[in-house]
């Protein structure tokens, strides 16, 4: 058995993500972004597997060009999103400037 989306039922389905999308990160404390920010790198893992898995299934060159640039541009955006999440990490800890010249003032 083979299940088909129409046009219509992934639009459906694409705008139902983004809808829910909006309201669950809309709601989020902006202390908790940096957690957040982790978590979506998982999801964008989850869109390289599936572009991979579209260029496996590739049948055309248009569509295997088009799987390549999923994977590339998923994987890129993977990446910069960890780059991204550690330098907001380093925000968050202590400059060794600060440490250093509160161990001279003891």
């Amino acid at each position: 058995m083979t299940t088909t989306i129409t046009g219509f039922v992934a639009l459906y389905i694409f705008l139902l993500a983004a809808f829910a999308g909006y309201e669950i990160i809309g709601r989020v404390p902006a202390i908790l972004h940096t957690p957040l920010m982790s978590g979506s790198n998982f999801v964008h893992g989850i869109v390289v597997v599936g572009a991979m898995w579209a260029l496996l299934n590739a049948g055309t060159t248009l569509e295997q060009v088009i799987g390549f640039v999923g994977v590339l541009l998923g994987a890129g955006n993977a990446a910069g999103g960890y780059v991204v999440t550690e330098r907001m990490l380093e925000m968050f800890k202590p400059s060794s400037k600060a440490a250093s010249s509160a161990d001279d003032k003891e």
